[in-house]
């Protein structure tokens, strides 16, 4: 890999009105369209200034909520018009790489909602841009490391206050999925998450990735074999065991259970309004991850957009994390159609993500 590097003053560039960081919100679909809103209206120290998206339609309806901003159909026109100090990229996984090249060449800070991209080798091929920097740029957006409840659960785990951890059961439900959601997002799109934070938790990475069938659920779409039991094996010996399953019904749910040496520990479960009524007890949870973790989401545009105006330019998973789990989802896409477990090979970690 070649050593040079290109050493970039940014972020420097804040609007002259108000000082505040410009954000490019690339893609404004249901993700991006929700970042738009978030920047406007609760993250302090950013504006958003560009939207970029090739569908008018939605970029329109996007910047209904993004006064003054700018509309793009090319992250490159964004780039050149000098109009963004930073991106936040929303789009469709496949469509990563191509945004993430041009701003990385651009000397852009950028946050990347998950995955990095949809391969490890795409990946590789932006660790490599990456690295032409002079310090680590990309922020990927696991944000379920900036979840409260996560937190708590790692630090008991550092701590050691519980005993050793031995292991981690974890459940992710979702009430239904368009028909679009195919058998391999079982994996890319939705178990892409616990192969993330499970690991941090733990302090440990995958090393090998199973996947189990039980019966078949008669609700599930036609397309669809699941809900699927995923066995994760981390390097440091604890057995993870995750619960996919997107044809509950009845709600959003994610929740882990930690088995320690000397005692157990729970997040994810319900809380809230408690009711009793005609012989029942009730407590209402949560339909859509939009509710789940609006906390979490809103903590790690905040805690990114701090970052770059402090020019640490980032505070969270980085691309170097967002590889190790494009290992693993390649692991389990395989394991989706072979029996018993999947190795996954974790390469040196370059001393630039030291």
């Amino acid at each position: 890999m070649s050593t040079t590097t290109q050493t970039t003053d940014r972020p420097t560039g804040t609007d002259a009105r108000t000082g505040d960081l410009r954000v490019g919100i690339v893609g404004a679909g249901l993700m991006g369209a929700d970042h738009v809103k978030r920047i406007t209206e609760r993250v302090s120290g950013a504006v958003v200034a560009a939207i970029i998206e090739p569908d008018a339609g939605r970029a329109a309806a996007a910047a209904a909520n993004a006064p003054g901003a700018q509309a793009f159909t090319r992250i490159e026109d964004a780039i050149a018009a000098g109009a963004v100090d930073a991106v936040l990229i929303a789009t469709p996984g496949q469509f990563h790489e191509p945004v993430l090249l041009p701003a990385l060449a651009a000397g852009l800070p950028i946050l990347c909602e998950k995955p990095l991209t949809p391969d490890s080798t795409s990946s590789w091929r932006v660790l490599e841009a990456e690295q032409q920097l002079d310090r680590p740029h990309i922020q990927v957006g696991f944000m379920r490391r900036f979840d409260a409840e996560y937190q708590q659960l790692r630090a008991l785990v550092e701590s050691g206050e519980a005993g050793e951890l031995l292991m981690l059961r974890g459940v992710h439900r979702n009430a239904v999925v368009p028909d679009t959601y195919t058998q391999t997002m079982l994996i890319t799109d939705s178990v892409v998450h616990e192969f993330d934070v499970l690991p941090w938790v733990a302090g440990s990475t995958v090393a090998s990735v199973e996947v189990k069938y039980p019966r078949r659920n008669r609700l599930s779409p036609d397309h669809l074999r699941e809900p699927i039991l995923v066995i994760i094996e981390l390097a440091n010996g604890v057995l993870v065991d995750v619960e996919m399953n997107v044809s509950v019904q009845f709600g959003y749910q994610v929740a882990t259970e930690a088995v320690f040496a000397e005692s157990i520990a729970r997040i994810g479960q319900p809380s809230g309004l408690q009711q009793w009524k005609d012989g029942r007890f009730s407590v209402a949870d949560h339909t859509s991850f939009v509710t789940r973790f609006a906390a979490a989401y809103d903590e790690q545009v905040q805690r990114w957009v701090d970052a770059v105006r402090l020019g640490t330019l980032v505070d969270g998973p980085n691309a170097w994390d967002g590889y190790k789990v494009a290992l693993a989802c390649e692991a389990g896409v395989t394991a989706l159609n072979t029996d018993g477990p999947v190795p996954v090979v974790v390469p040196e970690r370059p001393a630039f993500y030291a």
